[in-house]
């Protein structure tokens, strides 16, 4: 008998499969300015440039970290995809873009149609909540270099900004105000700490029921990330938003100091919003200080808006969100107290 390419662990008709299981998610979120089908070898994207003077592209990339060992744990892939989406799509509106389109790579040692299906949907879902077409992707299938049952997930997104609308902090003055949008959890990052504190160093279930959290650990660890597209499509018009912050990996130490201008910091009222409780789980649980958790996690925090204090209140109330702090010439960095 000859030798075959699914002798070597690569299923051609399995991927075939997954191809054909995912188009019904994939249609969904495709706008007439999308000009091909799936299964081409790449997509086409008519630009409507109306209202917009001097078009910038504008782009991002992400994946969603170790938060797929714990899809894996639970077995549960649909959502997923969201978080992928959420992590590429936030990055750019921080620059003032609106999404337009959206690719993902998938990489799995053993190829399953149904689980493939599963991640797209969520990817489907991420594009439909954000209001951008998934126009095309890949799918990998690599025995030996990754587990059975694991796979790999990145997106790569690009969006369009008027040059003279581009955000970029450069603006913000002393007195502007932070006004925070919240975030839905943890979103996708500090996933390997909070994977140490509950299983390598604790013993816990996913499926343990917490009564702080009014959920399974498993599903408020895996609670998707927010996509805030709708929101910034709402406030970017109407106001003048002179820095979009995403609070992901390194907190708020690392993340707020990529807007402000260096001769400005920022002051943050550690009580002007509710923390949600699976932060204060994971401090508690893993003996973490309080430094530590405002640099590692968005505590509740997914996307800051800097704007003028006469501004602030109004997007704070059409937002249903909160002001957080202000920026303070005269001091360095982030202070949280």
């Amino acid at each position: 008998m000859k030798t075959t390419y699914k002798d070597a662990g690569v299923d051609v008709l399995e991927g075939q499969r997954a191809v054909n299981m995912m188009k019904k998610h994939i249609n969904k979120t495709l706008s007439s300015s999308v000009l091909t089908g799936i299964g081409g070898f790449s997509g086409l994207f008519e630009l409507d440039l109306e209202g917009i003077k001097k078009p910038v592209l504008v782009s991002g990339t992400d994946g969603v970290g170790t938060k797929l060992k714990l899809a894996f744990m639970m077995d549960k892939h649909d959502t997923i995809g969201i978080d992928c989406v959420a992590m590429c799509v936030n990055d750019i509106l921080c620059q003032g873009a609106k999404p337009l389109f959206f690719l993902d790579y998938v990489a799995t040692g053993n190829l399953k149609a149904e689980k493939v299906e599963q991640i797209v949907k969520g990817i489907a879902d991420g594009c439909v909540q954000a209001g951008t077409s998934l126009v095309g992707g890949e799918t990998a299938e690599m025995p030996d270099f990754y587990a059975d049952e694991e796979y790999d997930l990145a997106g790569f997104t690009v969006g369009v900004v008027d040059k003279d609308k581009i955000i970029t902090g450069e603006r913000i003055e002393d007195g502007d105000v932070l006004v925070a949008i919240p975030s839905s959890g943890i979103h996708s990052n500090g996933y390997s700490l909070v994977r140490k504190v509950f299983f390598k160093d604790n013993n816990y279930d996913l499926n343990d029921h917490m009564d702080e959290l009014g959920t399974t650990l498993g599903e408020a660890l895996l609670t998707p990330t927010r996509i805030y597209a709708k929101e910034c499509a709402q406030i970017f018009p109407k106001y003048d938003v002179k820095g979009v912050c995403h609070v992901t990996g390194g907190g708020f130490y690392e993340n707020i100091p990529r807007i402000i201008p260096e001769r400005f910091g920022v002051k943050i009222n550690k009580g002007s919003w509710n923390v949600p409780a699976i932060f204060n789980v994971i401090m508690n649980v893993g003996n973490i200080s309080e430094e530590e958790m405002y640099g590692t996690f968005n505590m509740g925090v997914g996307l800051i808006l800097v704007v003028s204090k006469e501004d602030s209140e109004k997007i704070a109330n059409e937002l249903e969100c909160h002001v957080i702090g202000e920026v303070v010439k005269g001091i360095n960095g982030v202070d949280i107290c």
